[in-house]
């Protein structure tokens, strides 16, 4: 039996829940805009993650599995580093919301800055992202404004 260390940056996408705040600030993101709330944005905005595409994730595992001669760890992310400020403002705009505020809060251990290099992951296995932020964000918020219908929530309920 092999082992590879798939190490995923901030995954997000249609699937993820709606309610805890430790799965994803891309959907707390999306019901603050949608909500026509000005997104907060802790300390000085410039924090910055890599944001991937749960469907890139999924082929990055799948493309992992087939690999001969792996390395034992394998950075998977859209290999662009985006601060939390881009990606509020381009969820404000999606939805018409006020501009995102900084409001320099912070979160005790968070991490300053998470990204990563995605080089040897896309030549050892083959494996590249194809969704761009911009557009995963659109395929989320899309999700999630069918999943928080008044008529779908009704018939959850």
């Amino acid at each position: 039996m092999r082992a590879i260390v798939l190490r995923l940056q901030n995954v997000y996408g249609p699937g993820q829940s709606l309610s805890n705040p430790y799965t994803g600030i891309c959907s707390l993101f999306a019901r603050l805009a949608r909500e026509k709330t000005s997104i907060p944005v802790y300390e000085d905005g410039r924090i910055v993650r890599d944001f991937v595409y749960i469907d890139d994730v999924a082929d990055a595992i799948l493309a992992a599995l087939a690999v001969r001669d792996p390395a034992p760890a394998y950075d998977v992310g859209s290999g662009r580093a985006s601060t939390i400020t881009e990606l509020a403002e381009l969820i404000a705009r999606l939805y018409g919301a006020p501009a995102p505020h900084v409001c320099g809060a912070f979160r005790h251990g968070d991490v300053r800055h998470a990204a990563c290099v995605i080089d040897e992951t896309a030549a050892d296995l083959g494996w590249r992202p194809r969704v761009p932020l911009a557009e995963g964000i659109r395929r989320l918020c899309a999700w999630i404004d069918g999943e928080l219908e008044p008529s779908r929530a009704a018939t959850a309920a």
